[in-house]
């Protein structure tokens, strides 16, 4: 019963309930304590006025809440009427409870009555310390609520039930202990508040005091008070009024407000409402068992969170440590390679240092011998071996001229350790959950209205939808190659726009987008099928895209081609290039740049109809032992052996021309430049298999080689800092080569067609830079203007 303790207890006292009467709002409060929260009200307010100006319908009538205000929001100590400029404001006390407890403005006069029956102040308010109800009370002030004689009778049960000593009811702050407990004011008192409050003269004189215990035997054995008629105190409820839903006596129902009301048996109605709260009792009995199992519920998730917790600590120091044991496996490759390294620097200066030493001892041989047979006096002699000897040193010497005394290693590690990825890796790092925890963006719209081709480019805009509260980061949009092809990627970034050039004339090409953000992407939007002008020579068209809609059967076309602006940070190797378009800020104006006079869409061609590409070199097909830097511009390589590396851009047709900047080279390496397919060998020098045409050069020669054949051997090689041009006219079929912006021999290769990568090999010895984008150089191009 320890649980029901606090619906015993007054919300303004914290004491269990004294005298308990029941407000409109169904809630108790002790009888002392409404009066200590009495409030004055205007006369305008009062009840008698409301009547009088016909407002009043009931003897209760409740404040509006926004007039009234009982409590003070800052921690003031003060309350006021706030509905009126005349309000007194009364200095208030807070109760054990928090509630503002107004004492009354002047003390009440000496009575033999108890405090809480005297009269109280004509137009008072009280406010119920619970829902904050306020209401005006009538002229018959605290005696028009009913009192709770249930409540009385509980508490006394569960007082006796606790069998702890009584306490005095009448201790303002800590109640102490009872001493008596007088029979007739059926109150207990300790001794200060019994000489205080219950001295022995007058009336008081004649009142039993007896112990405590006695009087709670007493109390219990006494008859229970019974209820009376808020209205006739003289008269016992009798009856039910069900409009009410109160008690009344039978002067209510001949004389009161509820004779014409429907009235029922007291004891019939008392049943049935026992019986309904024990039915309403049966539903909260089942809602408090699933409370406690609920309860259980949670305490065996404390307990499992708590073992849980542990096993994924360990798991995660589990998967750390690995991480940590492959860092250190790592690092123990790392350091044998440089080991590696510094064994052979030691042996090739090692060996050079022997070879040195056996040929200046030899020198230093030779000079002792000549210089003591320059000391012999016999002429015949001497010319005898002077001619020989004149021959050893001059040779001796040419030995010694040709590379000799220059180091065949340096002592710098041409080794770079590139952790910034992984010290990336490691900051991103973490847990799955955090990473999905917002859904991924909607599927993006193609807006038809602004789409449309031009010659052998398109022009494609696309949107979220309308309704999509997911923000996407970016968008990737893929086409087809033309030839019902597989998808690939064309563009990745933030615009909603853009212009894929280059296309095939006379084509069909299928496009879709899709967004995505951290968490993931989204769905592809609905293929979009567009066809391309029929050729160059015809005139300029614009050729808006036709409805989605499901995939159309394709023509077989001729082979794709290259084309422009290949960004270099695509995550595959596309054959599309794409122009990003911020600045087309509808159809029309596209329509208009690329309409405009000296724009790139130009009918007439080129003479050698040069296609400029952007590419860049792709580690996805390269192999292992390739080292990448600079945005995938720059490589070099870990082995000594020779090792190729692919560009991400295929060509089939047009003109096209790269170079190749030497960043280093270190003990005359002769690397290899030139085209390869895609299933080019990796592992040997470029030109080795009949899958690559190229070019290899050392510090003085070249030759061109394919399918392991060595042809037209060239004077002039690089050194660090020299160029390497590289021309595939795919319109000529020609292969060409330039170093330092000098064309290397003649035409390389003719009759080459088909699919062509651009491609290199090199080994530790070398590191080269991409520079693509670049015009043909003058020579060339003057020679095929007069073709």
């Amino acid at each position: 019963m320890e649980e029901m303790e606090e619906e015993l207890k007054c919300p303004v006292c914290g004491s269990f309930y004294r005298e308990p009467i029941i407000l409109p709002c169904s809630h108790n409060i002790c009888q002392a304590c409404a009066r200590n929260i009495l409030v004055q009200t205007p006369e305008s307010e009062s009840p008698q006025s409301r009547r009088a100006s016909g407002s009043g319908v009931s003897d209760y009538d409740y404040l509006d809440l926004d007039k009234m205000s009982l409590y003070s929001e800052a921690d003031s100590g003060y309350g006021s009427y706030g509905g009126f400029a005349s309000a007194p404001t009364t200095p208030c006390q807070k109760s054990p409870n928090g509630v503002r407890v107004f004492p009354p403005a002047m003390p009440p006069p000496a009575t033999h009555l108890s405090p809480a029956l005297a009269s109280v102040p004509r137009n008072s308010c009280i406010t119920c310390p619970q829902c904050h109800r306020s209401l005006i009370l009538d002229d018959r002030g605290l005696r028009g609520f009913p009192k709770n004689r249930v409540l009385e009778g509980v508490i006394d049960r569960y007082q006796q039930s606790k069998a702890a000593a009584l306490k005095c009811q009448l201790c303002e702050k800590a109640p102490k202990e009872a001493t008596v407990m007088c029979e007739q004011c059926d109150v207990f008192y300790c001794d200060p508040c019994r000489l205080r409050c219950h001295p022995p003269r007058g009336p008081l004189a004649k009142h039993r005091l007896v112990p405590p215990a006695q009087g709670r035997v007493s109390r219990r054995l006494s008859p229970r008070k019974v209820s009376t008629c808020t209205d006739h105190e003289l008269e016992n409820h009798s009856m039910y009024c069900v409009q009410c839903k109160m008690p009344v006596c039978y002067q209510c129902l001949e004389e009161g407000k509820h004779s014409s009301h429907e009235v029922k048996a007291l004891g019939a109605m008392w049943k049935l409402h026992k019986s309904q709260l024990s039915q309403a009792l049966n539903g909260l009995s089942d809602r408090a068992k699933e409370a406690k199992e609920f309860l259980v519920q949670l305490r065996n998730m404390v307990q499992q969170i708590q073992e849980n917790s542990v096993e994924f600590e360990a798991c995660l120091v589990a998967q750390c440590d690995a991480l940590i044991d492959a860092l250190n496996r790592r690092k123990a490759q790392l350091l044998a390679r440089v080991n590696k390294e510094h064994e052979h620097k030691l042996k090739v200066v090692r060996d050079q240092i022997s070879h040195c030493t056996v040929k200046l001892r030899q020198t230093t041989g030779l000079m002792e011998y000549c210089l003591e047979v320059i000391k012999e006096n016999d002429p015949s002699g001497f010319l005898q071996i002077s001619d020989a000897l004149i021959r050893r040193v001059h040779l001796t010497e040419d030995q010694w001229g040709k590379g000799t005394l220059t180091p065949r290693m340096t002592t710098d590690f041409d080794l770079s350790l590139d952790n910034s990825p992984l010290l990336q890796s490691i900051h991103q790092l973490d847990f799955v959950q955090m990473k999905t925890s917002s859904p991924v963006p909607a599927t993006p719209i193609l807006q038809l209205e602004e789409c449309c081709t031009h010659n052998n480019s398109a022009t494609l805009s696309w949107k979220q939808p309308p309704l999509s509260t997911v923000p996407a980061e970016g968008y990737i949009l893929e086409l087809d190659d033309g030839n019902g092809g597989q998808f690939r990627e064309v563009y990745v970034g933030k615009e909603t726009m853009c212009t894929v050039d280059g296309l095939h004339f006379n084509s069909t090409y299928n496009a879709r987008i899709k967004a995505f953000n951290k968490t993931g992407v989204s769905q592809y939007s609905k293929t979009l099928v567009l066809q391309t002008s029929e050729d160059t020579d015809s005139e300029e068209q614009t050729v808006p895209f036709p409805v989605p809609s499901e995939r159309l059967p394709l023509r077989r076309m001729s082979p794709f081609s290259s084309t422009l602006n290949l960004q270099p940070s695509f995550p595959r190797r596309s054959y599309f290039d794409f122009r990003s378009s911020p600045h087309q800020l509808s159809l029309h104006s596209s329509l208009q740049s690329l309409n405009a006079p000296g724009c790139n869409f130009e009918t007439q061609p080129a003479p050698y109809s040069q296609l400029v590409a952007w590419f860049a070199f792709d580690p996805g097909s390269a192999h292992s032992d390739i080292i990448f830097s600079n945005d995938n511009l720059t490589v070099t390589c870990s082995s000594y052996d020779d090792r190729v590396v692919l560009g991400k851009t295929g060509f089939s047709k047009g003109v096209h021309y790269w170079e190749l900047t030497v960043d280093r080279y270190d003990n005359h390496p002769d690397p290899a430049f030139g085209v390869a397919r895609n299933n080019v060998m990796k592992d040997v020098m470029l030109g080795k298999d009949d899958k690559a045409w190229a070019m290899y050069v050392d510090n003085n020669r070249s030759w061109f080689m394919h399918n392991n054949s060595h042809t037209n051997r060239t004077e002039g090689g690089i050194t660090k800092g020299a160029t390497i041009g590289v021309l595939l006219d795919l319109n000529r079929k020609t292969l060409t080569f330039f170093i330092n912006d000098e064309q290397q021999g003649p035409i390389a290769f003719e009759n080459v067609e088909g699919l062509f990568f651009p491609a290199v090999s090199l080994n530790r010895n070398v590191q080269v830079t991409l520079h693509t984008g670049l015009p043909v150089p003058d020579c060339y191009s003057s020679r095929a203007s007069i073709a």
